[in-house]
């Protein structure tokens, strides 16, 4: 089997099972799946430092992550949000909650975002703090897989190539407990005409709610992973949350960085 295969047999196996346990709507099958728990999950990551910290955040438009672009806005972050398909030469959808006509809730949703929000290219935009990264399966390594466009990749890649996405950045996928697997999810490399190099570190947090940080450091005169390749970080833990709340997990994707 190649690459593309072994991926879509991991869609697939997550699809059925989300749809076989009720855990997310009928229909998504071949979506990215919104789950039972979202907005728990919005409300969890409200509670985390690095949330807390953020100024800006950049999401993916599927209704799976309109909880936390909800929460973006009525917590007073300036919010980036893809063009579906980016399909613009300005591919970003800029939600200022400072100058908002509608609610929150009309805003972060894409039709909403369509006829209200200005459209903006990377020129235009401030550097991420958060990246909401819409998965369809996430592994405990921190590698992740969306539906098979490829839209998320590109995106990151080009907010890295202009410099907004860094070191700094944390990227965040918000999934229920069924999209997390322990299997190895394989790599394709779609990379913007050079390889990037990256280090840094993204959020882990998994199972009864256990915090960690993985963080990845290049060795001297050795060359860094790319992005497309998959992480090597040492796990530590920082802390754990008191209260766990069952039916879903919050999982990272892949770290970011400078190219």
């Amino acid at each position: 089997m190649s690459i593309d295969d072994d991926k879509q047999a991991i869609r697939d196996k997550v699809w059925r099972l989300l749809e076989q346990e009720h855990a997310a709507p009928s229909g998504s099958y071949g979506k990215i799946p919104s789950f039972e728990g979202a907005d728990r999950t919005a409300a969890l990551l409200a509670e985390l430092d690095i949330w807390q910290r953020a100024q800006t955040v950049k999401a993916n438009p599927d209704h799976a992550q309109l909880p936390v672009r909800i929460r973006a806005l009525n917590d007073g972050k300036l919010l980036y949000m893809a063009v579906p398909k980016m399909a613009s030469t300005q591919p970003f959808y800029l939600l200022d909650p400072a100058s908002l006509e509608v609610s929150a809730e009309e805003a972060a949703d894409k039709s909403g975002a369509a006829k209200k929000a200005r459209r903006v290219g990377a020129s235009e935009m401030r550097a991420i703090d958060v990246v909401i990264c819409g998965s369809v399966a996430v592994n405990r390594s921190g590698t992740r897989i969306g539906k098979g466009a490829g839209y998320s990749d590109l995106e990151v890649a080009l907010l890295i190539e202009a410099g907004l996405v860094t070191n700094n950045t944390v990227i965040v996928a918000p999934v229920h407990q069924l999209q997390v697997i322990d299997d190895e999810i394989p790599q394709f490399c779609r990379r913007p005409r050079q390889q990037r190099r990256r280090q840094g570190r993204s959020l882990w947090l998994a199972g009864r709610l256990t915090r960690h940080r993985l963080s990845s450091r290049g060795v001297p005169g050795q060359t860094r992973p790319t992005m497309c390749q998959r992480l090597s970080a040492k796990c530590s833990m920082l802390s754990a949350l008191s209260t766990a709340l069952p039916g879903f997990d919050l999982a990272s994707c892949f770290p970011s960085s400078r190219p």
